[in-house]
């Protein structure tokens, strides 16, 4: 073997080995992005909101736009503490009302708290029960009153500021956000 076989040879196997160290390192990089992928497929929507910080721009179904920070998330439903013409106005908005969010960043913090499985009726209950004056939109408009009763998948609210008071049944497929009024 001549010597410039030999360094040919040593060249040939170097050179197999950049190859392979590439496709190593190619596809370490394929699986780090792979299981990246997956961790973030794992995500809810419920878990990023618990981790937001700061001003959230909360779009909901019908194109209202409510901005303020997250003050509660529980698994079918958020408080948003925003800023209304008013001052601060508390608004409870069914997650399904939300066609998108602005803001949101991309930590996430899983559910710590027993409260946070509490449904929307539950959260319902609690404003009925301090009898506190509440505006109820609905893609259809709005209600001012106080909620009545809060059955299974349904309020009742009672439009107290009527000459001749009426009492209107919302579904809960239908609530957009129950504010403060």
């Amino acid at each position: 073997m001549t010597p410039s076989d030999a360094s040919r040879w040593a060249l040939l196997f170097a050179d197999l080995e950049a190859q392979l160290a590439a496709e190593e390192a190619a596809e370490r990089e394929g699986a780090v992005a792979e299981l990246t992928r997956a961790e973030q497929a794992s995500v809810g929507l419920t878990d990023r909101l618990r981790a937001a910080d700061g001003l959230l721009r909360v779009e909901l179904r019908d194109g209202e736009v409510l901005e303020g920070g997250v003050a509660h998330v529980a698994d079918t439903w958020l408080q948003l503490d925003a800023r209304g013409a008013r001052g601060r106005v508390q608004h409870v908005v069914p997650l399904a009302a939300v066609a998108g969010l602005v803001g949101l960043g991309p930590h996430a913090r899983p559910s710590a708290a027993r409260t946070d499985r509490l449904g929307l009726g539950t959260a319902l209950r609690g404003l009925q029960r301090d009898r506190a004056r509440v505006r109820v939109r609905t893609a259809s408009g709005q209600v001012v009153g106080r909620i009545a009763r809060v059955g299974a998948d349904h309020l009742d609210v009672a439009e107290v500021d009527r000459a001749r008071p009426v009492t209107r049944v919302v579904p809960f497929a239908a609530l957009l956000r129950v504010s403060e009024a």
